[in-house]
């Protein structure tokens, strides 16, 4: 039986991106994927079609770490419209109220106080978490309203940037899974005179900031090779974790699935692994994967690059 021929290039690494508003993160992972002429690729995190900003994607051997970057923390500069509350808690919705606003800074400032730390958040309808299998988005493009679990998430810091007339303007750190659409609802709430979204761009991902990345537009008027030289080493995905350097005669039996040991932590010295996760390098500095350190100096693989 014949195979199915995968179409496009051997591409590994990582794009930074600055995706446009009024686009999903499908359609510009897609895109930058044929300008690469890339056989595959993934991202590490939606932003919605409204938002702009950082987006992480992977293409090719990268796609294997890319989970690395969906527990990391995010940053945004979010613009909310105080006076009006719409179905979808952003600008795209249909209105649903309108409120007089008496809004100070100060008092703005005090109801920030609420939402800073551990918190706990209620999924909005609009969104691609799932319930029996289907997306709650379609469900809400239904007219049907399912109860939604509160979840805990936590806003590292979130700070008054403007206040003009109706708008106002926050900087937010937060963790995963946190919705800033529902944080702007909720601020609205709190002051009485309700508020969505009509703004977001996300600044960074993790140790990736939004001033690292490549716009759309310009990436766009590249050759393939001239965009692949725009992309990231696989390995900054995990450059949060420690680095073993694999002696050559261990390197092959290591990427035959193989425990190896024991090895001194990068280079004469420096005392071996603690136990956890580590990142692998062979000869010339290649990465070669993850693996768990047993805090011996024992490595065993976990996540492994394939060659081409």
């Amino acid at each position: 039986m014949a195979t199915k021929r995968r179409h496009g290039r051997r591409i590994d690494g990582v794009l930074l991106l600055d995706k446009p508003s009024g686009i999903s993160s499908n359609a510009a992972l897609q895109r930058s994927r044929r300008l690469l002429e890339a056989q595959r690729g993934g991202h590490t995190g939606t932003l919605d079609p409204m938002a702009s900003g950082l987006l992480v994607l992977c293409f090719g051997e990268a796609t294997k770490f890319s989970g690395e970057l969906l527990e990391a923390d995010k940053r945004y500069v979010a613009r909310l419209r105080l006076g009006v509350r719409t179905a979808t808690g952003d600008a795209e919705g249909e209105v649903l109220e309108r409120r007089p606003v008496s809004v100070t800074r100060e008092l703005l400032e005090r109801s920030l106080e609420r939402f800073r730390g551990e918190i706990m958040q209620v999924p909005p309808m609009h969104s691609a978490l799932k319930r029996e299998g289907r997306p709650l988005y379609d469900y809400a493009r239904k007219g049907i309203t399912v109860e939604r679990a509160a979840r805990k998430v936590t806003v590292n810091a979130l700070d008054l940037e403007d206040l003009e007339g109706e708008e106002a303007t926050l900087s937010v750190s937060c963790s995963k899974g946190t919705y800033v659409r529902t944080l702007a609802e909720d601020i609205g709430e709190v002051l009485g005179c309700g508020a969505h979204l009509v703004g977001l761009v996300r600044t960074s991902v993790g140790a990736f900031s939004l001033e690292q990345a490549h716009r759309l537009e310009d990436i766009e008027g590249l050759a393939a090779d001239q965009c692949s030289r725009l992309l990231l080493a696989v390995d900054v995905l995990v450059q949060d974790l420690p680095p073993v350097q694999l002696p050559d005669d261990l390197e092959g039996a290591f990427l035959h699935g193989q425990a190896v040991g024991p090895i001194e932590r990068e280079g004469q010295g420096e005392g071996r692994s603690p136990a956890g996760r580590v990142r692998v390098y062979g000869t010339g500095r290649r990465f070669l994967g993850l693996a768990l350190a047993d805090g011996s100096g024992g490595v065993s693989p976990i996540r492994l690059l394939t060659d081409s």
